[in-house]
């Protein structure tokens, strides 16, 4: 399969590059005569949306999506529906002088050295830009979950060691940096603008949590759950490590901790774990328990201060990258962290319904 397509049933297919024209997604394997809201769609990329404050890229873009196909009378025809978002406020000058130059902690050498051609503007294809059309996918996907009731909640976590402390859910859409603390993201905020003063960047930890996911999702061996998460949430720009419930924490623990204990339970007539270290998901298959999910973001790798790296011939340089860049990239990777696993969860239903039918 191209690596431009992710999703089995429920597909899409991606295109764009940071500085052409436009970016948009081809979504594939929707059933006739879903109603369609291009306002949820538009809200989610409001969310990912470049130049919301002082600790995202100054890019001026106003997202809005335009529909193509598959759509009429807001209900969905059956057919490939076709999502465009227009780039409007591209600046390559920059980029042009340094062409021929590797930038550090980017794809540009790797690139060549698999096709033999880049598109050095912006990153190009391997630029977080790519994710908007992911957001978009994803909007649509959000809309098909609600009719199931599940729901997706994305925060950051922890900012360059600054970790939430608390959690209060309208906090998270409250502050710039999307975390439900109040107090850490202050702090959050502060470490940012430091990193920024100073030409560099810093990362993160992203946590999602998917509630109302029915038991039942997902198809061992090799099409687990968690295995389509992991291969989602990794294909997001920046994104250098992946864990679901305990994670790491698992490997300091005995069995007799870990193991989650089943009962029933009378008042919801279903069987639940007393405690969540699974995080929602056991054999590959999801057990109807939250499941929680945690990201490693690394500092962004287009910074200010001065690098060493060398050109297409060899010969060493310095470079210091200009641009407008983000200084943490957590905050607006949050919306495309919701989109990712929306994508998975909406593909798994079908494979679900597809098994029983």
């Amino acid at each position: 399969m191209p690596g431009n397509t992710f999703g089995k049933l429920f597909r899409i297919t991606t295109f764009g590059e940071s500085h052409g024209k436009a970016v948009g997604v081809v979504i594939d394997g929707v059933k006739p005569n879903l109603k369609f809201s291009v306002d949820e769609i538009q809200r989610e990329l409001d969310r990912r949306r470049p130049g919301q404050s002082n600790v995202t890229t100054s890019r001026q873009e106003s997202d809005e999506v335009e529909i193509l196909s598959g759509v009429f009378n807001s209900r969905t025809l059956g057919t490939p529906i076709c999502l465009v978002i227009r780039n409007t406020n591209q600046d390559s000058r920059d980029y042009a002088k340094i062409k021929n130059i590797f930038r550090p902690g980017h794809a540009g050498y790797t690139y060549l050295s698999r096709y033999g051609i880049e598109d050095y503007r912006g990153g190009g294809r391997a630029s977080g830009r790519e994710t908007v059309s992911r957001v978009a996918a994803g909007g649509f996907a959000k809309q098909i979950l609600k009719k199931h009731k599940i729901q997706i909640i994305a925060y950051t976590k922890e900012i360059g060691g600054i970790a939430a402390k608390q959690f209060e859910y309208k906090e998270i859409e409250n502050n710039p940096v999307r975390c439900p603390d109040r107090n850490a993201a202050r702090a959050m905020i502060k470490l940012i603008e430091k990193a920024k003063h100073d030409g560099d960047s810093v990362g993160g930890i992203v946590e999602a949590i998917v509630v109302n996911c029915p038991a039942g999702l997902g198809d061992p061996v090799f099409n687990k759950l968690e295995s389509d998460f992991a291969r989602a949430l990794m294909s997001i720009p920046a994104v250098k490590g992946f864990e679901i419930g305990s994670g790491f924490a698992s490997a300091q623990m005995k069995g007799s901790e870990h193991n989650d204990a089943f009962y029933y339970h009378k008042k919801k007539k279903k069987v639940q774990t007393r405690t969540n270290y699974a995080g929602g998901i056991l054999g590959g298959i999801s057990n109807g328990a939250p499941i929680v999910i945690r990201i490693a973001v690394k500092p962004t790798s287009s910074i200010a201060k001065p690098q060493a790296t060398i050109d297409l011939h060899g010969h060493r340089h310095t470079i210091r990258i200009k641009g407008r860049h983000d200084p943490c990239l957590c905050p607006r990777i949050v919306p495309v962290v919701e989109a990712m696993i929306a994508l998975v969860l909406a593909d798994h239903l079908l494979l679900r319904k597809n098994l029983r039918s």
